[in-house]
């Protein structure tokens, strides 16, 4: 399938085995994680209108974009049916640059918070080319996953920033870094990732990653995803090239591909 209109993302999921998503929790969370402890805790100072949304690009639920928001809620339906019972990491990642993977990956955790019963948490890997942080309208300069990972005695809270969205939040990506790779196959980083998918059952991470074309950062960072969805730029993006960055990941977390039309 393809998209035909701007900002409009469709994705190609094969069917398997909701069950071989499943990740056990770790002794001692049940407690913990009551349903709705997440939600109960998360608050906003300022939501945005849907005028504001549509400025950065983000989907909401009045009319005017309801195209591109029920594909995005298409693909969150079908994530959810891969993934089982638990809740999931989300490795979004785009053939090569330019093909619109930031987009689709903040657009997916968008439609995940849309649920009521359930919290987003987007977390921009792509430590060369950041993007998410300027376009959820934050400063430059802003601490990071980088800085935590650097020095953690700052505290994983300070990192994690409200965006304007109920139960979306976002860790930026901090200070640019070339090799990316190292902070990704790091304890500490696979650390950081399963705190914040156990610490609360309603919560969904989603990973921006780099591109996969000359570079083997998404391919390291697709160890600490449970779910890899590959977004290919729409007349960019050749079958081959689609085919050679789908065989980059285990087949098992494979999700499908978006085919995007948005840079």
């Amino acid at each position: 399938m393809n998209a035909r209109d701007d900002d409009k993302s469709v994705i190609n999921l094969p069917p398997r085995d909701p069950e071989a998503r499943e990740r056990a929790m770790p002794a001692g969370d049940e407690a913990k994680n009551a349903p709705g402890h997440s939600i109960a805790l998360m608050s906003e100072t300022g939501t945005l209108v849907p005028r504001q949304l549509e400025e950065r690009r983000l989907i909401h639920r009045e009319e005017s974009v309801r195209t591109q928001s029920d594909a995005f809620r298409e693909i969150r339906t079908r994530l959810l049916w891969l993934g089982g019972e638990r809740n999931f990491v989300t490795m979004v990642v785009p053939v090569s640059p330019k093909s619109g993977g930031s987009f689709v990956a903040r657009n997916l955790a968008l439609a995940f918070a849309f649920d009521e019963a359930k919290t987003s948490l987007l977390i921009d890997c792509n430590l060369r080319y950041p993007a998410q942080q300027e376009a959820l309208g934050m400063a430059r300069g802003t601490e990071g996953l980088i800085n935590f990972l650097e020095q953690p005695s700052i505290g994983i809270k300070s990192i994690i920033y409200e965006t304007g969205i109920p139960r979306l939040r976002l860790i930026p990506a901090g200070s640019t870094r070339e090799n990316s790779g190292e902070y990704f196959s790091s304890f500490r980083m696979r650390a950081v990732v399963d705190s914040l998918r156990c610490r609360y059952p309603d919560r969904y991470l989603f990973l921006d990653g780099p591109a996969i074309k000359g570079s083997p950062d998404a391919r390291i960072l697709s160890e600490l995803a449970d779910q890899v969805v590959v977004v290919a730029g729409y007349g960019r993006d050749t079958p081959a090239a689609i085919s050679q960055a789908v065989a980059s990941f285990d087949t098992n977390k494979v999700a499908g591909v978006v085919f995007n039309h948005a840079p």
